[in-house]
């Protein structure tokens, strides 16, 4: 499985951004795809994800600014970023899971910066 990141760049904050992530396979052979991201010196932490069936989840800290999104179409999951505050800069990586987390799969990463 590969995933394709793309959309990062450099924003001042208030701004927004939209991330892609195309899969190389239909997104329903997916437990969930989604979103996590890492901040300098900081451990990987989930942002947002997706399920089949429509069911999200988002890191308290994102809710109400970002949100997730497919196009089944195109394998893709994306994640607009509203509202962008300087400590939302990060390298943010997409992700998918196979069921029961058996196979977890990652993108190479797109870097989000956020400027004050």
């Amino acid at each position: 499985v590969q995933l394709q990141a793309s959309g990062g760049g450099l924003v001042q904050a208030g701004g927004s951004l939209r991330l892609s992530c195309a899969a190389s396979r239909k997104l329903a052979t997916f437990n969930a795809v989604g979103w996590y991201r890492q901040a300098p010196g900081k451990q990987r932490e989930l942002v947002a994800t997706i399920t089949p069936g429509g069911s999200v989840n988002y890191a308290d800290s994102v809710k109400g600014r970002f949100t997730i999104s497919t196009d089944v179409a195109k394998n893709t999951v994306h994640l607009q970023l509203n509202n962008l505050k300087p400590e939302d800069t990060a390298v943010y990586y997409c992700n998918a899971d196979s069921a029961s987390n058996l196979y977890i799969w990652w993108g190479q990463g797109t870097l989000v910066t956020v400027s004050s």
